[in-house]
C-alpha cells in the first residue's frame, strides 16, 4: 500500500426463467417510487422456421443470402468480422489501448481463448442446445430512469461503498487506485500493488463497522488477497493481510466484498480458469467466502473454513434484500448467466450451467437465468424493493423486484445501450440514490466522452 500525500434447498423460492415482461414492476420499498413504464405486452413469438428448403436451388440461394446479409453485428468497439469480446472469454490482441490489450495472446490453459473452443456447455452433452427459456430481445417500454453524472474521467471503476457523510469510496481496477469521490472532486487515498492483465486487479471495496477500517480485494502476483487498512477519517493506515492464497488468473477472479446484516464480511471468488476448483471444498476458488471482520472463518460456515458456498464460476455481485436474503450475480460460460439466492450449499458449476440440480438433485438452481449476450452480470444492489444488476456485454441495468419471502418477479431492463458497459452498482438505503458505474475503459467497450463515469439514479 502506497499512501497518497493528500440455506437448504427446501427453503429457497421456486426458480424463475427470464421472459420478456408483460408489464412493469411496482417497487414496494420506502422512498420515492421508481415510475412504472407503461406499454403493451410483447407480441407472441413467430412460429418455428422450416428445417430445410424443398429444392436444391432454393437451398443454395438461401445459403448465399445467409452469408451476405445475416452476419452477426460487431460488438461496440469492434470491427465487423472480429470475434465477440466479453467477460465470458478473452479479449483479442487488438483490444483498445488501456484495456486488456494482451489478453488474446495469452492462450493459457483455462483462459477460454474462444467460446467455440468448448465443444459442449457443462450440463449440455454433445453440444446440445440448452433447454431453458429466456428472453432474446429487449421489449422494455421507453426508459423512465433519469441518470445524471456523479463523477467522470475514471478508469474502470469496479467497487463502490459509501461513507456516512455521503461521499463514495471507489476502486479503479486497472490503476490500483482507491478514491474518495465527492461530486466532481476525486481524492486519491492511496493505491495497492495490484496486478492487472485482464479481469484481475483492484476489485472490491468495503467500509468496515464503525468506519474504523477499509477492506479491499485485489490480485497480487500469483494470488488474490483480502486486506484491510486502518481508517481515521482522512487517511489510510498500513495494509494488513487478512486472507491470501485465493487462486488468481487473468480471468475469473470474482472480487466482490460486502458486509452482511450479520456483521460478517462476504467475498466472492472466481474459479481462476480451472473449473474443478469450484467443486473442491478445500480450494478458495469458485466460492462465496464468509469471514469475521478480523479475517477468520465466520462461525457456522459449513466446512469450518472460510467457504460459505461452492460451485460458482465467477460471482461479481452480492446484495441482501429487506428480509436478509443474500443474492449473487454470476457469469455463465457459453449459454446462461445466473442470479442465485444463496443460503450456503452447492450451485453446480462446472457440472451444471444455468438450470439443473444434477443427477441426484443436490445442486441449488438459479432463480433467474439470462443469455450471456443480454447480461454478463457484474455489480448488484438492493434499492427500493428491487435488485439492480449491471450488465457488461448486455449494456443494460436489470431490475428484479423482490417480494415477501425473497421471491423474485420477472426482470425488466433499463438504460439499454445508453451508457455502454455497466459494472459497479451501489444502492443507498432510505431516500438515497442508486449509483451505477460504467466500464467502457476496460478494453472491451466503446469509450464515450467523460468515461468512465459514475451515474446517480434517483
Amino acid at each position: 500500500m502506497r499512501p497518497h500525500p493528500d440455506r437448504s434447498r427446501a427453503h429457497l423460492p421456486a426458480r424463475r426463467r427470464l421472459r420478456a415482461p408483460a408489464g412493469p414492476p411496482v417497487p414496494a420499498q420506502a422512498g420515492p417510487p421508481v415510475p412504472a413504464p407503461a406499454g403493451p405486452p410483447p407480441p407472441a413469438p413467430a412460429g418455428p422456421r422450416p428445417r430445410a428448403l424443398a429444392r436444391p436451388a432454393a437451398l443454395l440461394l438461401a445459403a448465399g443470402l445467409l452469408l451476405t446479409s445475416c452476419a452477426p453485428a460487431a460488438e461496440p468497439g469492434q470491427s465487423p468480422g472480429s470475434p465477440p469480446v466479453d467477460d465470458h472469454m478473452t479479449a483479442p490482441a487488438s483490444a483498445p489501448e488501456g484495456g486488456e490489450a494482451t489478453a488474446g495472446s495469452e492462450a493459457t490453459a483455462g483462459s477460454e481463448a474462444t467460446a467455440g473452443s468448448e465443444a459442449a456447455s457443462p450440463g449440455q452433452p454433445n453440444g446440445a442446445e440448452p433447454t431453458q427459456s429466456a428472453a432474446t430481445t429487449d421489449r422494455t417500454p421507453p426508459d423512465i430512469l433519469t441518470p445524471t453524472d456523479r463523477a467522470t474521467g475514471l478508469t474502470t471503476p469496479w467497487g463502490i461503498d459509501r461513507f456516512e457523510d455521503g461521499t463514495l469510496l471507489v476502486t479503479e481496477r486497472n490503476t490500483g487506485r482507491i478514491l474518495r469521490v465527492d461530486g466532481a472532486h476525486q481524492q486519491e487515498l492511496g493505491d495497492v500493488d495490484s496486478v492487472n492483465r485482464a479481469e484481475d486487479g483492484l476489485l472490491g471495496i468495503a467500509i468496515g463497522p464503525g468506519e474504523e477500517h477499509i477492506y479491499a480485494y485485489y490480485t497480487a502476483e500469483g494470488e488474490n488477497r483480502v486486506v484491510r487498512f486502518a481508517w481515521d477519517g482522512a487517511s489510510l493506515g498500513d495494509e494488513e493481510l487478512l486472507l491470501g492464497g485465493i487462486p488468481a488468473s487473468h480471468f475469473h477472479d470474482g472480487g466482490q466484498l460486502r458486509f452482511g446484516p450479520d456483521g460478517h464480511l462476504y467475498a466472492s471468488t472466481g474459479d481462476a480458469g480451472v473449473p474443478d476448483h469450484a467443486q473442491d471444498p478445500d480450494s478458495l476458488a469458485g466460492k462465496i467466502l464468509r469471514l469475521t471482520p478480523d479475517g477468520e472463518p465466520a462461525p457456522g460456515n459449513p466446512f469450518g473454513t472460510a467457504v460459505y458456498s461452492l460451485g460458482h464460476r465467477n460471482v461479481q455481485g452480492l446484495a441482501w434484500d429487506a428480509e436478509g436474503g443474500l443474492w449473487a450475480s454470476e457469469f455463465g460460460a457459453n449459454s446462461w448467466d445466473e442470479l442465485n439466492l444463496s443460503a450456503g450449499g452447492n450451485y453446480g458449476w462446472p457440472l451444471v450451467e444455468g438450470e439443473g440440480s444434477g443427477t441426484d438433485g443436490s445442486f441449488i438452481e438459479p432463480i433467474h437465468v439470462w443469455p450471456t449476450g443480454e447480461a454478463s452480470p457484474s455489480g448488484l444492489a438492493f434499492w427500493r424493493g428491487s435488485l439492480w444488476m449491471a450488465g457488461l456485454r448486455g449494456e443494460r441495468l436489470w431490475q428484479i423486484p423482490i417480494g415477501p419471502g425473497s421471491t423474485a418477479a420477472e426482470p425488466v431492463s433499463h438504460l439499454t445501450g445508453e451508457y455502454g458497459r455497466l459494472r459497479a452498482v451501489y444502492g443507498v438505503s432510505g431516500d438515497g440514490p442508486l449509483i451505477v458505474g460504467t466500464s467502457n475503459t476496460d478494453g472491451r467497450g466503446r469509450i464515450r466522452d467523460g468515461d468512465d463515469r459514475l451515474l446517480t439514479v434517483q
